[in-house]
């Protein structure tokens, strides 16, 4: 893992931002050094250290995280110039720790980690899934706010509409968990202009297709044969995919009564230690789509949880300090905008064949480090470039990396 010097995250953003607004000069320094310094400290990240470490003061920090920014749009045109051009949208929502009983949302949530509600903060997060490159790029995080008379599917579906227009000029592919496989959910994602893939319960209930030739009898020609017993299917209907040492691969064209609409299946049996099968059912609305690339973009979703790990982790995701609704929302989505920075300065400017595991903890050793390094430089008048000094500053730049 390399970093480069802060000069080339300010061409990057400033170069962004140039394509969305006409922000003023103060607001685009501003933005840039949020970024930047959400990929250099150590520790959490909220106004308090962000006025420790920042060129601001910490009520300066307090003041602009109020003001609205697009998110979504910076980082639609962020992708879109850096990445391979192969995306699929995801959708995940993500639990937010946060005490207190005044913040706005506070509610509870489900945690995937503690396999159980908890009270906190919950956000929408939506990304864009390089294909190509492996790897998922943020778009934009909306908190979760329960209102009444709205169910919890019906306000995930109100913001996925409310961005239908930048979602599918990024691509028509939106890939989520098993959780979402719910007719009204399916139902707003075709509506919008894009085909769902998606993961069944393993129960769920299947029906082979009739091929409705006539009969010679009365009546409508029969739709649908027996229920499908995903433990033992038929193999005269079902097509043979491929086979590995891990898993058997079959796909039909299936109609499923909880959607209630005709689907490509793609079953996979896989092969556990004990010798027994593990069967997994993975569709497409779109029945012409090829269960590989099926497999492969439910498979690939799961990169969008990298990005809550990492911004967890190393860009103070739940570090949040403040309790209004626009400022969770801006350091949300700065949080995790800034790890899409890292990946595009430090990661995709290397050879694709060359490039190890992203490690976002690498970029901040070697950020924090710099920024450090610096300081010293600029209160003891040293002069980095002198060719004796270079030695000793690529030194201490990788001091403490995991994996440099």
């Amino acid at each position: 893992m390399i970093t480069r010097e802060y000069k080339f995250y300010n061409t990057l953003i400033i170069n962004t931002l140039s394509k969305i607004s006409n922000l003023n000069k103060c607001r685009k320094d501003f933005i840039c050094e949020v970024f930047i310094l959400f990929l250099c400290i150590k520790g959490r990240v909220n106004f308090l250290q962000l006025g420790r470490f920042g060129s601001f003061g910490e009520q300066r920090y307090r003041q602009q995280f109020e003001k609205p920014f697009d998110f979504l749009s910076f980082n639609k045109e962020l992708i879109l110039a850096n990445g391979s051009g192969q995306f699929i949208i995801a959708f995940d929502p993500s639990y937010i720790s946060k005490s207190g009983k005044k913040t706005t949302g506070l509610d509870w949530y489900w945690s995937g980690c503690a396999g159980k509600s908890k009270w906190g903060l919950e956000i929408g997060g939506i990304a864009a899934i390089d294909i190509d490159n492996h790897t998922a790029f943020h778009l934009e995080a909306v908190q979760t706010l329960c209102e009444e008379n709205k169910t919890l599917t019906q306000w995930y579906i109100d913001i996925l509409e409310k961005r239908k227009a930048t979602l599918t000029s990024i691509s028509c592919i939106f890939v989520a968990d098993a959780w979402f496989s719910k007719k009204n959910f399916v139902d707003a994602v075709i509506q919008m202009g894009m085909q769902f893939v998606s993961r069944l319960r393993d129960d769920a209930d299947l029906r082979y297709l009739c091929d409705g030739a006539p009969t010679g009898k009365k009546g409508r020609p029969k739709k649908y044969g027996g229920k499908i017993d995903t433990k033992n299917i038929d193999n005269g209907y079902f097509e043979f995919i491929e086979q590995t040492d891990g898993y058997t691969m079959n796909s039909a064209i299936v109609y499923s009564k909880s959607l209630k609409r005709n689907i490509r299946l793609v079953h996979v049996a896989y092969n556990t230690k004990n010798g027994k099968q593990v069967v997994k059912l993975y569709y497409s609305t779109d029945v012409g789509l090829s269960p590989k690339d099926i497999l492969l973009y439910y498979q690939s979703r799961f990169q969008i949880e990298f990005l809550y790990r990492d911004g967890k982790q190393h860009t103070g995701l739940c570090d949040v300090q403040a309790r209004g609704g626009n400022k969770l929302n801006f350091h949300f989505n700065a949080s995790l905008t800034a790890i899409n920075i890292a990946k595009i300065n430090d990661w995709l400017s290397i050879p694709k064949e060359e490039r190890k595991s992203f490690s976002l903890s690498d970029i901040k050793t070697m950020n924090h480090n710099r920024l450090l390094i610096f300081r010293f430089f600029d209160v003891f008048g040293i002069d980095p470039n002198k060719p004796k000094n270079k030695r000793y500053v690529k030194e201490l730049l990788y001091y403490g990396t995991i994996a440099a």
